[in-house]
């Protein structure tokens, strides 16, 4: 399997309708409204903020706009991907594919956060992590032989990205993070971890069920209620 394959499989299925209709570059993350949804992508470190590119985005067909993810370009890669999110992780989107959103915020609700639902499954099993995520290390580290993997804000303990080779084929669970998407680090990764039970998640995270194809067993992603909220704290 050609696992590169995942990217024009992911932007063909948008519809050549919808508009990119703002662009939104913070400094710790990209959103991208189109139809009244938003999709997010955490910004690169390796690139400073856009200048003006937002400018030359806004207007633009959504599935153009996601073709910036096989940006070498990180930053026009991260908006790429928000416009990937702004198409899957929509709520009448997702309706298509029978998820339906509740009504109401529930940021706090962690009842179907696999950090917790997982906890009896990973008991004993070698878990890597592709990102330090925030308390992973009381949610996880008690019950499983947990190995991190963080390449920008590494912690004592962590591994470096290089390791994903050595690290990464000897696991049971993976849980990797969505940002891989817009780093191109993806591909390699979901072939790395084909004998492992696979999770993406995060808020960069297409909600996108051809991503089962590629050997995703579950996606845990971000659906965008309030685009207003949304836009002040990106910015």
């Amino acid at each position: 399997m050609n696992y590169c394959e995942l990217y024009k499989e992911l932007i063909q299925d948008i519809s050549p309708d919808a508009i990119a209709e703002r662009i939104i570059c913070g400094a710790s993350f990209c959103i991208v409204m189109s139809g009244g949804s938003a999709g997010i992508c955490r910004t690169q470190e390796e690139n400073s903020r856009p200048l003006m590119i937002q400018r030359k985005y806004n207007g633009m067909p959504l599935k153009t706009l996601a073709e910036s993810v096989m940006s070498w370009n990180f930053q026009e890669a991260c908006i790429g991907a928000a416009a990937i999110n702004a198409w899957y992780n929509a709520p009448k989107q997702l309706r298509v594919i029978g998820m339906e959103i509740p009504e109401g915020l529930r940021c706090e609700d962690r009842t179907s956060d696999p950090f917790i639902t997982l906890q009896r499954e990973v008991k004993g099993k070698n878990v890597v992590s592709v990102g330090h995520f925030p308390y992973i290390d009381k949610l996880f580290a008690p019950y499983c032989n947990l190995t991190i993997i963080e390449k920008h804000y590494p912690e004592d303990g962590d591994y470096p990205e290089q390791a994903s080779e050595f690290l990464l084929p000897l696991c049971d669970y993976a849980f990797i993070s969505g940002y891989t998407l817009a780093q191109k680090s993806l591909p390699r990764m979901l072939e790395l971890t084909r004998n492992a039970y696979t999770i993406l998640i995060n808020n960069s995270v297409p909600l996108a069920p051809v991503l089962h194809r590629y050997g995703v067993n579950a996606l845990a992603g971000f659906v965008i209620k309030d685009t207003e909220l949304a836009e002040r704290i990106a910015l």
